[in-house]
């Protein structure tokens, strides 16, 4: 298959890489394809033509978008759309990676695709409406919401928690916000998966289960370091988070693939691989 993959140098773009070796993978990160630029990626998918587009692109910065609306939307929203209508054009099938920050944590349970997303920041707005052009472009498109991404390259949680650890604690992590942590490289793997079927439409894909901040970081150091908890108030960060994104799928069994693995059993891997 003809592969075009964007923000290929970020945590899951490398994971996706790897997962889809042996295919004709045509890679770019930002500097090599500006998504924000309808003309380029245009001209870029006209070239390649490609059976695929994986869309892991992202302004992922949910603090620094409050600050930044603009290019949140252009990248979050307008490169979807640009890469849709670009997909739709040259016959290509489309993947966009959204998230769970889409969700205003009040439902007290883990939230499946016929929840009603009601996004409480700007970062979360804009990936918000990314999900909606794609899945209102006519293009052939899977948009796939995943949640608490780490993975072996790029910045992520799960390495903020062991740097931390490693200068010595106590650390003190929010205990009042609940999501589903997912590795890239199961994520990824799903992806390589769902290519091989005809599936089209949204679907929630993360590791099973969930857990809190708290509880994640506690995971992920063991009895290195004491880890406190703290409240999001507390934590005083510029964009205000769900207090529960945790999400789980209604859709997913209609691939014929199987879910993804527990979240512990995935961080457990990653920890001692």
């Amino acid at each position: 298959m003809r592969i075009l993959i964007t923000g290929a140098n970020g945590q899951l773009g490398h994971d996706l890489v790897q997962a889809l070796a042996g295919e004709a993978l045509h890679t770019y990160d930002h500097q090599a394809l500006d998504i924000v630029d309808a003309t380029v990626v245009e001209e870029t998918v006209s070239r390649i033509r490609p059976d695929w587009i994986i869309n892991a692109a992202a302004f992922n910065d949910v603090d620094g978008a409050e600050k930044n609306e603009s290019t949140a939307f252009a990248v979050n929203a307008d490169g979807p759309e640009h890469l849709a209508t670009a997909a739709a054009r040259a016959g290509a099938r489309l993947i966009h990676v959204s998230t769970d920050y889409v969700f205003d944590g009040r439902k007290g349970r883990p939230y499946d695709e016929n929840d009603a997303p009601n996004p409480l920041s700007v970062y979360a707005r804009s990936k918000r409406e990314g999900e909606r052009r794609v899945l209102a472009s006519g293009a052939p498109a899977c948009v796939l919401r995943t949640a608490w991404l780490y993975g072996r390259h790029g910045k992520n949680f799960v390495k903020a928690i062991q740097a931390a650890a490693a200068r010595g604690g106590p650390l003190k992590v929010v205990a009042d916000q609940v999501g589903s942590p997912t590795s890239t490289a199961d994520l990824a793997a799903a992806i390589a998966a769902l290519m091989r079927t005809p599936a089209a439409g949204l679907y929630h894909v993360v590791n099973a289960g969930a857990c809190s901040r708290l509880e994640f970081a506690r995971a992920i150091v063991g009895d290195q370091v004491e880890v406190l908890p703290i409240t999001t108030a507390e934590a005083a960060r510029p964009a205000p988070r769900p207090q529960n994104s945790a999400l789980t799928s209604v859709r997913w069994a209609s691939t014929g693939l199987a879910p993804l693995r527990g979240w512990r059993d995935a961080l457990e891997a990653y920890l001692s691989a």
